[in-house]
């Protein structure tokens, strides 16, 4: 009796948000999030951190990055497989801007690096993934992404209460989908909400 009383009191009633998506509301304060769409990796009562998966990185293409980290020498850049070249960089986040986050597909995985986060969908932030995909015996779907977004506790439950944020079911296509544009659409329709719509209902909540 006492166990069930303990999850009650200790759960919030929406429940922890790890492996879905947040989607910013037009009105979001905060302009390093407009038209965010952010993939939760970790959510419980000590905080959150999630991966922006809708924002490219400005000029920087992912073979450029293996030599830049010294995964592979710059020669071997053209003899990469075909699908490392269409692994996009995404701006995860503005904490640690410097470090690189992969999500990934499950089929994927280092003993004591990759953490499973939810129907398939992994992460790993070691240099092993990014040698793997350079070799071409990486995941079949994956993102890289620089930086995260976090949040301290009880600090995303707060700005989903003033209307910061929305969120859905995570989908592979939400995740890793090249078209970056059309992530943040996609996601609105996927909880049957017009972007039009929005905009002009924007501060009436």
């Amino acid at each position: 009796m006492t166990s069930s009383r303990k999850t009650a009191e200790t759960t919030p009633a929406r429940g922890y948000l790890d492996g879905q998506m947040l989607i910013a509301m037009p009105a979001m304060g905060d302009e390093r999030f407009t038209r965010a769409v952010i993939y939760v990796c970790a959510h419980s009562t000590e905080g959150a951190m999630g991966i922006v998966v809708n924002q490219p990185a400005a000029n920087i293409k992912f073979p450029d990055l293996l030599v830049q980290l010294e995964v592979i020498p710059a020669a071997e850049r053209i003899e990469m497989p075909t699908g490392t070249q269409a692994v996009k960089v995404l701006k995860g986040g503005p904490v640690e801007t410097g470090r690189g986050f992969v999500l990934h597909s499950a089929d994927f995985f280092i003993e004591n690096s990759t953490l499973p986060i939810d129907e398939g969908i992994c992460l790993t932030a070691t240099l092993d993934i990014l040698k793997a995909i350079a070799r071409g015996t990486g995941p079949h779907n994956a993102i890289l992404a620089l930086g995260y977004a976090g949040w301290a506790p009880g600090q995303l439950e707060q700005e989903i209460q003033q209307n910061g944020w929305l969120h859905c079911a995570a989908d592979p296509e939400l995740i890793f989908s090249p078209d970056t544009e059309a992530k943040y659409e996609k996601a609105l329709r996927k909880i049957g909400i017009d972007l039009a719509m929005l905009s002009s209902e924007a501060g009436h909540a």
